[in-house]
């Protein structure tokens, strides 16, 4: 790399061969003379050669030592105010990172500082041949020459990123590299052959499905795509990030691929994220989301920044499966970092959803086909104390409709996003190497899921407790409305625990005398909560139209509770079925089927450490627990000793939605077949119904996503279209169960009741 005025001249050395200068992306007379002058200077009696010429090859002839230079002319933008481009220039075909050939000349000589010559890392003519027998195998001079050309452009991208910095860190000629590799078009025959389909014709479907896939990443297209997306959350939010997580990041980056996995609570997730990156100066993530998103001009413009857009449904179109796989495995071995969304889709209660393991699989299996020597995953935790689009999300899980992405949709949404509307907090777990993981997962049958579980794990640890979310925790749970004094003294309890627990968020500002106005106002400004102000005081209490979003702002949270809750439950069923025997070890089974029974709707440890997890929450209620749980005397007296009620607030909703399920599958004839779409609207209104008589506690079970995850562990449990003979009876015990956690919730109801009337009249 070097200034055209800068390079001092090389004599040459009569025993070395001249090398060849490929000239990339020289496409202007200015471009091409910049090009020639700095190789008079910088390598006298030096070929100079376009890149994309079919005669790369005869050019670089059987000289073994000669070397290939590949170089480039850099253009460096103006600095307007710290944006480098727009999508005016993209609209006004402008771009200033390349400015128009007639003006280059001009531009060169009054703006010297604004380009230069940038070299590339030289290689030999053995080791280009060594390596394009080693990636392509077989090949003629022109396969040579176009593999000499890609290897030039991406050289040029390495030395270049110097300059522009790795935020700008692009790949190129993706596709054109997968399909020109034997490691591609073996597989493409391996596949013709199980098809019954033509070489050509798969292979031809496979190049296809590449250039679908394949991003065609520039500075300008990043640049153009930022000032696209910034109104649909730039001025919604101010960015708070975890710059203490975020900063080993980078170091491990310069070994391994990043693979970003967020929390999926909002479209605008990616571009919060992105900018975090950006300001950081992180390598740009290949985003790769539904094609749903593709509408123009978001799919045009999103493809020349990164985001790759996945079908949403594979069907079995093997050919396409195949391209994904090879696509995964091109970038991560280029060290490209990646970022998807585990869930799959944006949750709609506010919870983690169940992981989806296909992208994880074609990771998986690029690394165990060594691809690349490993490549660290990333949990990311994205809360935001506001979220318009809840309203929306909440309602679909009535059975409203899902609006389609297009550009109306994305007019109206950037109209909502006018004001600021509280924080968004970006949180870094902790990276874990895919490969060390797999191997400590063991088994093949179960190890994604083990993977897949350690990397929500990892997300709900970092995930903050807000003061929207901790307010809308205790509103919930009083069914009451409440005072300013009233919510802190119910919260304070929480934020004590939260404290010990050392949990992530603004615990300590939280605990402060006004520390809760902020989650108070954030949720009136939303009509989640409502304030009556024409009393002796103001008092607040949860809209009754709006307990789905309110639940939204809970579930944030409730994932660092629902041990606790455990251990509430446990122990009042043990001491129910208390027949003189240990009641630690009764607890610890009953803790067991209460971890199963909830095992689709939170991400528990393995059992060993589950238990070791029981253990440490036992000691925050009172370090002497062992000795007290001998005897259910004792027990009860830890239970009523504790400040700390929280199981029907955390689980109750989600129990209910199970009842109703479980209720249904009971009712039904045991060897009808059951249609889980017909099934889960049934669930729908009957839970309405159920509602309505008072059966359940709340409208927040009623909840398609809690009745999808109740469906999922019948499944699990093989009470749903099954030849099992006792499919009928196993139905009933699994009500049991069910209508059992529920008494027990009702205790700790009640039991909760009496402090909240304590903080009510307490003072009377």
């Amino acid at each position: 790399m070097a200034t055209p005025t800068s390079d001092p001249a090389r004599a040459p050395d009569p025993d070395v061969p001249p090398p060849l200068v490929l000239a990339v992306g020289a496409c202007s007379a200015t471009e091409q003379r910049l090009v020639n002058e700095w190789c008079q200077r910088t390598y006298p009696g030096a070929d100079v050669l376009s890149h994309d010429a079919r005669s790369v090859a005869v050019a670089m002839g059987d000289v073994a030592d000669r070397q290939v230079v590949p170089v480039r002319v850099t253009w460096l933008p103006p600095d307007r105010g710290g944006r480098r481009a727009g999508l005016v220039d993209v609209l006004a075909l402008m771009n200033p990172r390349r400015p128009w050939a007639p003006l280059q000349d001009r531009v060169a000589a009054s703006r010297s500082s604004r380009v230069q010559v940038t070299a590339g890392q030289p290689a030999t003519v053995a080791d280009l041949r060594l390596r394009f027998t080693s990636e392509a195998g077989d090949g003629d001079d022109a396969a040579l020459s176009a593999f000499v050309a890609r290897q030039a452009v991406l050289t040029c991208d390495r030395a270049e990123r110097a300059i522009l910095g790795d935020r700008y860190k692009v790949p190129r000629l993706v596709a054109e590299q997968i399909a020109a590799s034997a490691r591609f078009r073996e597989r493409i025959a391996a596949l013709a052959t199980e098809l019954k389909l033509p070489v050509d014709e798969v292979q031809a479907d496979g190049e296809r499905c590449l250039t679908e896939l394949a991003t065609v990443q520039s500075p300008l297209g990043i640049d153009a795509y930022r000032r696209f997306m910034k109104p649909m959350h730039a001025y919604a939010w101010t960015v708070e990030t975890d710059l203490e997580g975020l900063a080993p990041l980078r170091e491990l980056n310069r070994k391994h691929a990043l693979v970003f996995l967020p929390t999926h609570r909002s479209y605008v997730d990616p571009l919060v994220l992105q900018e975090v990156l950006q300001a950081n100066d992180l390598p740009r993530n290949h985003v790769l989301g539904g094609d749903n998103m593709a509408w123009w001009p978001l799919g045009p413009i999103g493809k020349r920044a990164g985001v790759v857009f996945i079908r949403r449904n594979f069907g079995t179109d093997r050919v396409y499966k195949l391209a994904v796989r090879e696509f995964l495995g091109h970038l991560v071995s280029k060290r490209f970092n990646l970022e998807w969304y585990i869930e799959g889709g944006r949750t709609r209660t506010g919870k983690l959803r169940p992981p989806k393991l296909g992208m994880l699989r074609y990771l998986t299996e690029a690394i165990d086909d060594d691809r690349a020597d490993d490549v660290a995953l990333v949990p990311v935790s994205i809360v935001y104390d506001r979220l318009r689009e809840v309203g929306a999300m909440a309602t679909e899980q009535s059975g409203k409709a899902k609006q389609r992405e297009g550009l109306r949709w994305w007019v109206d949404y950037v109209r909502s996003q006018r004001q600021n509307v509280g924080k968004a907090r970006v949180h870094f777990g902790e990276p874990f190497l895919l490969r060390g993981a797999l191997a400590d997962a063991g088994d093949a049958d179960v190890r994604l899921e083990k993977v897949a579980f350690r990397i929500c794990d990892g997300i709900n640890a970092v995930t903050p407790i807000t003061p929207t979310s901790l307010v809308a925790f205790a509103l919930m749970g009083s069914g009451t409305a409440l005072t300013y004094g009233q919510i802190a003294e119910l919260t304070r309890p929480l934020l004590e625990y939260a404290q010990r627990r050392d949990l992530p968020g603004p615990v300590d500002e939280m605990a402060r005398p006004d520390g809760l106005r902020p989650g108070l106002d954030t949720l009136m400004a939303a009509g989640v909560v409502d304030c009556f102000a024409d009393g002796t005081e103001p008092v607040w209490s949860v809209v009754t139209s709006r307990l789905h979003v309110a639940a939204f702002y809970r579930n944030g949270v409730v994932h660092h509770f629902v041990n606790r809750a455990i251990i509430e439950l446990a122990l009042l069923e043990a001491l129910r079925n208390d027949d003189d025997e240990d009641v630690t070890e009764a607890a610890w089974e009953a803790a067991l089927r209460l971890r199963d029974l909830l095992k689709f709707e939170f991400f528990f440890a393995e059992k060993d450490l589950f238990r070791e997890q029981i253990a440490g929450e036992l000691e925050l209620i009172d370090p002497r627990w062992r000795e007290q749980v001998t005897s259910g005397a004792g027990a009860t007296a830890l239970l009523n000793g504790t400040t700390l009620l929280v199981a029907h607030r955390t689980l109750r909703s989600f129990v209910d939605a199970q009842l109703v399920v479980a209720e249904l599958l009971a009712a039904r004839d045991p060897h009808a077949a059951v249609d889980p779409k017909a099934f889960l609207q049934t669930c729908m209104d009957v839970g309405h119904q159920m509602v309505l008589q008072g059966q359940l506690h709340s409208d927040a079970a009623v909840s398609r996503e809690s009745f999808t995850a109740a469906w999922d562990l019948a499944a699990n449990r093989d009470l749903v279209n099954t030849p099992r003979p006792d499919v009928e009876a196993a139905r009933l015990a699994w009500l049991e169960e069910v209508r059992n956690a529920i008494v027990g919730l009702e205790q700790v109801h009640f039991a909760d009741s009496a402090a909240l009337n304590e903080v009510l009249h307490g003072d009377r």
